[in-house]
């Protein structure tokens, strides 16, 4: 037994001995915490000026990681997000800022944080035929700028966007009310016509609506109605072209200046077809 625990001892020593010949001890002195932090977000920033915004977030998500507690931690987590949107990453933008918004509800750059996310909800937006939820969204996000924060920047132009939304809402309701028109689907379209007589009077789509609203009540044999709707454009449209086409619903005669303009310049060509 002495023996095998003199052997045990010397095989240990040996493999002490030879650990000690193989790896040499190094004294390495480590970054800290902060500066690993401040590197990672400098990297990010270099990499989104270059153009390469998917490993510029990953770097700011890095910094924020690294020292969450910082000052720098609010700001790279910004930087993610704007990262996302500059090259139209919106559901990774959006996801990044519902995130900030959560996590630092206190911090200053929280009104472009909200009008940060409310543009991604307006670039998505593509026209009216598309789902309406993007621009629900945005309406309501700007809104809630215009309210929470009516002295800044982003309020002011949180106030140009809401306006172009309303056009966007009411080219929906004038798109679906011309399809029902096509299909001949007279109440369902009139139904969306008043919509937007009622609810987007400052769009440029008023006077089409309204002159939908004379042809199809006109067409229903609803004349006292068609009549009302008549008026209500002449009066406050009286130079559009929809007014003219409405007042020739009663007068079936009546020429535009359009309509005559063309007339003469079509005699006139057949004129000149005459002369040569």
């Amino acid at each position: 037994m002495k023996i095998l625990k003199y052997l045990i001892l010397y095989v240990m020593i040996l493999l002490l001995a030879s650990c000690s010949k193989d790896n040499k001890v190094s004294i390495v002195k480590e970054k800290n915490i902060e500066t690993q932090m401040i590197e990672a977000f400098e990297e990010g920033y270099k990499e989104l000026e270059n153009g390469d915004v998917l490993f510029a977030a990953k770097k700011f998500n890095e910094a924020e990681l690294l020292y969450p507690q910082s000052k720098w931690a609010p700001r790279a987590a910004l930087l993610a997000a704007y990262s996302y949107y500059s090259q139209d990453y919106y559901y990774d933008a959006e996801y990044e800022l519902n995130r900030f918004l959560k996590v630092y509800p206190n911090e200053k750059d929280i009104p472009y944080a909200h009008y940060l996310l409310g543009m991604v909800y307006y670039e998505r937006i593509v026209d009216e035929k598309k789902d309406l939820g993007p621009l629900v969204m945005a309406e309501e996000k700007f809104k809630f700028i215009e309210k929470n924060y009516p002295n800044t920047d982003f309020a002011l132009d949180s106030s140009y966007k809401l306006d172009l939304i309303q056009d966007y809402l009411a080219s929906k309701e004038m798109y679906i009310g011309i399809h029902y028109m096509k299909k001949k689907k007279w109440i369902a379209a009139i139904n969306r016509f008043k919509n937007v007589v009622n609810l987007y009077q400052e769009t440029s789509f008023i006077d089409e609506a309204l002159h939908r609203l004379v042809e199809l009540h006109y067409k229903l044999g609803l004349i006292e109605e068609s009549q009302k709707y008549a008026s209500l454009l002449g009066y406050n449209y009286q130079s559009s072209e929809w007014y003219s086409k409405s007042y020739k619903i009663f007068n079936q005669n009546y020429k535009s200046k359009l309509e005559i303009k063309k007339e003469k310049e079509g005699i006139f060509r057949k004129f000149k077809k005459l002369l040569y």
